[in-house]
């Protein structure tokens, strides 16, 4: 039964034009768990592929319109990594090789037993399986390592924000990022850039709330010579520096209704003039805006533009308060911690059990930037003390054992993969979607602490 529902999530397609060989091997792939789709033509298939499908292809060769061979081709140039396997009659053998050598996965003899058909079924689900985990962690060390901002944490909703990210980094929609203060909106909005096509062009920001309502205008827009008074040189606004790459506007809820007006006029044109100019100048640029209340519902209050609110949430990401991943804190004070140690020069103090525990069960209302404020504190301070969450000074005299930070990121490492085996009842597939963890990590991390699975049902 265990198998059946972990085979249920790879679904199958079915090519054949002989109705008998698709009623029978599709029973016979349903029977042993799988989501079968049977299909008449090769036509229909390429509508339901795409490079990130999980699933694995059958089709026969001989085929009215497009055959097999060309259906081979057609997916191929979607994702060569596609599993597909070939259904042959006796004299297609020279065919089929030659369709092997092309890039198929393997081929079926007509008539072919039930067992063949699920044994060449299951090794090519198996090495699909592989090829998106791969492709899965590729991307995932890339965003942990790359150069410039980075996305740090392994928490489920963290490891879901990056994929999402990558999917989106190069879409030309603008994005609404919304999340509490110190959350990490400008970081995001950073990392979005940075990642795209954009990057090599400028990323400019500006904080709505922190600019004057009457010079607010003309930074985004600019102005030229002899606009208004004091406007003694033409300056060059925040939309035209911003062209080419991107503007981050955070706190948007803080721009005056007028000036949302004119916004709008400007995501719906990719065009401006400058103030006092009659001049359009066209823009290419995305536009990430970030707030940390509910536009929707400023809007309802008739606080908030509601066609902006509708115009900027295209795109929507949520970044989770800090509270809600408590499995990365270790993880995200380790590196503020070794960032604040270079920038001061300073070695890093050893961190005591109680410390670390602290930090768990502490709520965060600064959320990451009260975590890497409270890191650097700690490394300036020394070995002598720690801080509270009111930032007073609380000398450390109870004379206890202390635990090496990544002694303590291991323990609670450990701690946090046993608690999710027994969440899942040492059930694999689930601990790794509970933990967002490539397979082979969570394999080594399981036997580095001495985990075995069976322990937990």
């Amino acid at each position: 039964m265990s198998m059946n529902k972990n085979l249920a999530c790879r679904p199958i397609i079915l090519v054949d034009d002989e109705k008998h060989i698709r009623l029978a091997a599709g029973q016979t792939l349903e029977l042993a768990g799988y989501d079968v789709t049977t299909l008449e033509r090769g036509e229909r298939v390429l509508e339901l592929l795409s490079d990130d499908w999980n699933g694995v292809l059958i089709s026969d060769i001989n085929m009215p319109g497009m055959d097999g061979l060309e259906l081979l081709e057609r997916v191929r140039a979607i994702d060569a990594d596609l599993p597909m396997i070939l259904i042959t009659g006796h004299g297609d053998i020279s065919m089929a090789v030659s369709a092997m050598r092309a890039g198929a996965y393997d081929f079926i003899e007509k008539p072919f037993a039930a067992d063949l058909l699920l044994d060449v079924v299951r090794r090519a689900m198996e090495k699909r399986a592989l090829t998106i985990e791969n492709r899965r962690l590729k991307l995932e060390l890339e965003a942990q390592s790359a150069p410039g901002p980075r996305l740090l944490g392994n928490a489920p909703a963290v490891t879901q924000l990056r994929r999402l990210l990558h999917s989106i980094a190069d879409a030309p929609a603008d994005i609404l990022i919304q999340a509490e203060t110190g959350a990490g909106k400008d970081l995001m909005a950073r990392y979005i850039h940075e990642h795209s096509g954009r990057r090599d062009h400028n990323f400019v920001a500006i904080n709505c709330g922190a600019v004057p309502e009457s010079l607010i205008e003309s930074e985004l827009f600019g102005h030229e010579k002899g606009a208004f008074t004091d406007a003694r040189t033409r300056r060059i606004g925040k939309f035209e520096h911003a062209n080419g790459g991107t503007l981050f506007l955070d706190e948007i809820e803080s721009m005056p209704l007028a000036l949302q007006i004119k916004l709008l006029r400007v995501l719906e044109e990719r065009a401006i003039e400058r103030l006092g100019s009659n001049e359009v100048i066209a823009l290419n640029l995305r536009v990430i805006a970030a707030t940390k209340t509910d536009l929707k519902t400023l809007a309802a209050r008739g606080e908030f533009r509601e066609d902006l609110y509708y115009r900027l949430n295209v795109v929507r990401l949520d970044i989770p308060p800090l509270r809600e991943r408590r499995e990365d804190i270790g993880l995200l004070f380790q590196h503020f911690a070794l960032v604040a140690s270079a920038q001061y020069n300073r070695e890093i103090p050893t961190l005591s059990a109680e410390r670390l525990h602290s930090l768990m069960l502490h709520d965060w209302p600064g959320n990451v930037r009260e975590l890497r404020n409270l890191a650097e504190r700690y490394v300036l301070l020394g070995e002598s003390g720690s801080f509270d969450f009111d930032n007073r000074l609380i000398i450390d005299n109870d004379g206890g054992a202390t635990l090496s930070l990544p002694d303590q990121v291991e323990r609670f490492e450990k701690m946090l993969i046993q608690a999710a085996l027994s969440r899942t009842g040492g059930s694999i597939r689930d601990t790794l979607e509970f933990l967002g963890l490539p397979r082979k990590t969570l394999y080594d991390k399981m036997k580095k602490y001495g985990l075995d699975k069976s322990d937990f049902k």
